[in-house]
């Protein structure tokens, strides 16, 4: 049974706004077949379904799918059968996507311990023999001259009773 939003229809802005998408992208989406908006003269006017396809879209481009592997879940839809078959790929698909954005979470973080050891090792041979080469030594620098200058009006620190 349709229900009053089976029936709305929705401007390219306010679908802009709901889902904090450009009108750029919608058009794009619309050139790719993923959306398939009426028109009224200039105007495209989309309804229910575009709106859910544009979430689903969304979510997947999200999660890290292809517009290509997004349209075809997206051309999987059958309300005959529930979605089941849909449902069925998608899961199948979802959860490879999970493994993978997984093993990468793995692999960004030992990239940053790796990143994080190097630049340990290198502070601590610059603190030994170029400490003015460190990252912040010369605001330091310029601080310590600008505390030690006699002749500066400007002093930062007030001076000590």
């Amino acid at each position: 049974m349709a229900t009053a939003d089976d029936h709305r229809t929705y401007s390219i802005r306010q679908l802009c706004r709901e889902f904090g998408a450009t009108a750029r992208a919608l058009r794009f989406y619309e050139d790719k077949g993923l959306l398939t908006p009426a028109r009224k003269g200039q105007t495209r006017v989309y309804d229910a379904r575009d709106r859910a396809r544009l979430k689903l879209i969304l979510r997947g481009r999200r999660i890290g799918f292809s517009l290509h592997e997004i349209q075809e879940m997206l051309d999987l839809y059958d309300h005959d059968d529930h979605n089941a078959h849909q449902m069925s790929v998608a899961l199948r698909r979802h959860r490879a996507q999970i493994a993978a954005l997984k093993q990468q979470r793995e692999d960004l973080d030992a990239a940053i311990e790796t990143a994080e050891e190097a630049c340990a090792v290198m502070e601590r041979k610059l603190a030994e023999f170029r400490p003015d080469l460190l990252p912040g030594a010369e605001e330091y620098a310029d601080l310590l001259k600008a505390r030690l200058n006699p002749d500066n009006h400007h002093q930062p620190f007030k001076a000590r009773a």
